[in-house]
């Protein structure tokens, strides 16, 4: 472990320092303003804040998406302000009016970062530990995105390199998600990730030695990391100096992440307010602001105070963004012109387009021959693996259980991992039994973009991942949840493997669809749906859970209207149907059945499948009441869980055969039979919605 890195080419001006300390000055009068907010953070922070947007970064504020730029997380989100301060004084296109409009209503300037909002913003950061997540998964799909493009390129020479960035907090280190990805960081090698951790020993209930006493430093290096620590300058302040020698030391260690730690004090150089958990999350109020001004020889009487001196130094970083991507653009249009194949695949995937022909390779899989669905998708990803290159993915440690192996001959490992099929571009990603930080990793690998992820697990495990997947969903990421054994129908491992709840709850998320296929070829359906969805523009895109079973069901006649979330898989009889019977995944097969009964007893009865609810209202009232016509009133619901989502359906005349309580360790067919999700059950409910609906 270094621990006093002493070279470094760094110019520091009189000019650099103010733009420091106006950028604390800043934090502090913008929540002072608003009258709540985190200033502490962002005033301590503000030295490697801009010393990493003005002296380190490769990127171009007029173009905050150019590709070939490093990015950057700020995973303590709650101090918003240490990124905003930032893009203003580098011109990403927040001025001073946003920064006196933080955390008010329609600001550029929320009270935590969000992605799509704020030019600049790589990731929305809050919940802790999840940018720690993101940026891992952004490193891994900066080194699959340099396998897809230019694998052979010697060590940082291709126009695909370059770093991820991240800056986190006690808090963030603190959640177990964060130590889930710097584990998978640390085995992965990913030494594109540098992260600075601000060690300023403050929590919201106080010095963090309420809470926590291990050696932080020699946590990451047993991760697998390079470490380093800076220490601060004799009056408590950041050191630039010592945090720009250390980053130039990570970026020479190309075989490990970097975790650089510097410890910092809260709210420097506030006289009364530093080093206090109160500085933490509250403003500081007038006196206190005044006196910090006074410190940093600023005017008490002024607010949002900006030097012309100050903005046209900073805003130099337009300038050098400029001249910087102009010689990557060089570097780019060499490699265009010496591999015009993997060029012209660029400009498809970059464009969100897929290859030509991909449809044809989607299996159709034969009627009447029972498919668990998790195999079909298993079977669906192999084909599409072979003609979709920037498809990848994997498991929680449930590959084989999961189906989620696009390549048994290609893991994504580093070289040297002792594993036959490791490869450092290689399609299958094995997330080891991280399921919270899988999904936050799967979020970066989408943010990064010019990749298509997925990653698995079992349905009930979402509960691990929901924070992430929540997050995915305020983001609109084209991800796609993989979750298997879905119900009951898993059988003998219990309530504690049998997901009841969890339907309803994904269901709940704004944004996210759900899809619980029916059969082999719905699931063929769902696959290419979401693949034909799949954007990363903001406020378009959406993730995707799959909700497979493990047991094997009917497979019937591929129907594309499974795309429009709810079809009629069986008519009735008359045409006219008595009764309707709505479905999911493997409970689709036993409406049918109710359904053979119902209309030997003469009773016209009509089986919707509909796979996805979100998918479904999408579409127009005329196509919905196609399918579900308002006149019929007598209508089942089927779905082995809990019944939320279907009363609007189903009405007042209506039934729900559902489960509204946890399962059993028993074969899955026992169970069905037990819990009453059975043919003969669900056509006595239509029976008694029928006579309901009469009445």
């Amino acid at each position: 472990m270094s621990t006093k890195p002493t070279t470094t080419d760094l110019e520091w001006t009189e000019l650099d320092q103010r733009a420091v300390d106006t950028a604390r000055v800043l934090a502090a009068d913008a929540v002072q303003k608003v009258g709540n907010g985190h200033p502490g953070t962002a005033m301590s922070l503000a030295p490697a804040a801009y010393t990493l947007f003005q002296k380190v970064m490769r990127h171009d504020p007029a173009d905050a998406d150019w590709v070939g730029r490093d990015r950057f997380v700020l995973s303590a989100g709650h101090s918003s302000l240490t990124l905003y301060t930032q893009l203003y004084l580098a011109g990403f296109g927040l001025e001073l009016d946003d920064l006196k409009a933080f955390r008010t209503w329609g600001s550029k300037t929320p009270g935590h970062p969000e992605y799509g909002h704020t030019t600049g913003v790589e990731t929305t950061t809050g919940p802790l530990g999840q940018g720690v997540a993101n940026a891992v998964g952004m490193a891994m799909a900066a080194r699959y995105e340099r396998g897809l493009f230019d694998p052979q390129a010697p060590e940082g020479t291709s126009p695909f390199d370059h770093f991820v960035y991240v800056i986190a907090g006690d808090g963030c280190l603190q959640e177990g998600i964060s130590a889930e990805a710097s584990s998978m960081a640390g085995h992965q090698k990913l030494g594109n990730l540098i992260l600075l951790w601000d060690d300023n020993h403050i929590s919201i209930e106080g010095d963090t030695e309420t809470a926590v006493s291990e050696d932080t430093v020699k946590r990451y290096e047993a991760y697998g990391w390079h470490v380093q620590r800076v220490e601060p300058q004799a009056n408590g302040d950041l050191d630039p100096q010592a945090i720009h020698a250390a980053i130039q030391a990570a970026q020479q260690v190309t075989d490990k992440p970097s975790f650089i730690a510097m410890r910092s004090i809260i709210a420097w150089p506030a006289p009364n307010a530093q080093n206090t958990e109160a500085a933490h999350g509250s403003a500081l109020g007038d006196d206190e602001v005044a006196a910090t001004k006074r410190v940093l020889g600023f005017d008490p009487e002024q607010s949002f105070e900006v030097s012309d001196e100050v903005i046209t130094h900073t805003r130099k970083a337009l300038e050098r963004g400029r001249q910087a991507k102009a010689v990557w653009e060089k570097s780019f249009q060499e490699w265009r012109n010496n591999n015009p194949e993997r060029a012209a695949e660029f400009d498809r995937i970059a464009a969100g387009e897929l290859p030509t022909g991909w449809e044809e390779k989607i299996p159709v899989f034969e009627a009447g021959k029972g498919v668990a669905t998790r195999a079909a998708s298993g079977k669906v990803l192999q084909a599409l693996g072979a003609v979709v290159p920037e498809l990848w993915g994997g498991s929680a440690d449930l590959a084989g259980s999961n189906n989620t192996t696009i390549d048994k001959t290609s893991s994504f490992l580093p070289a040297d991992n002792p594993l036959p099929e490791a490869d450092p571009y290689g399609r299958t990603i094995h997330f080891g039994i991280r399921e919270h930080s899988m999904a936050a990793e799967m979020n970066g690998i989408a943010l990064h973009g010019n990749t298509r992820i997925y990653g698995g697990t079992f349905l009930v495990f979402s509960d691990y991942m929901r924070n992430a997947v929540r997050l995915s969903a305020l983001m609109h990421l084209p991800v796609t949840y993989v979750w298997t054994h879905d119900s009951i129908g898993l059988g003998e491992d219990g309530p504690t493997h049998q997901p009841i709840e969890h339907l309803a709850s994904l269901r709940a998320i704004p944004g996210l669809n759900v899809v619980r296929p029916a059969d082999a070829n719905e699931t063929a359906v769902a696959w290419r749906e979401i693949l034909k969805r799949w954007t990363k523009v903001f406020g378009k895109g959406a993730p995707h859970g799959l909700a497979l079973t493990r047991q094997g069901v009917p497979t019937y006649e591929p129907n594309e209207d499974a795309a429009r979330g709810g079809y009629v898989l069986f008519e009735a009889s008359t045409g006219t149907p008595e009764a309707i019977l709505i479905a999911t995944g493997s409970e689709v097969h036993v409406a049918v059945e109710a359904r053979e009964q119902l209309e030997a007893a003469g009773v016209p009865t009509r089986v919707v499948s509909m796979p996805s609810v979100e998918w479904f209202e999408e579409q127009d009232q005329g196509y919905r009441e196609s399918v579900l016509p308002p006149a019929v009133k007598a209508r089942v619901a089927v779905e082995a869980g809990i019944g939320l989502t279907w009363h609007k359906y189903v009405g007042d005349a209506g039934r729900i055969v559902s489960l509204e309580h946890f399962g059993a360790s028993a074969d899955g067919k026992v169970l069905f039979h037990e819990f009453g999700f059975t043919a003969e059950n669900v056509a006595a409910a239509a029976r008694e919605s029928i006579a309901a609906a009469q009445r």
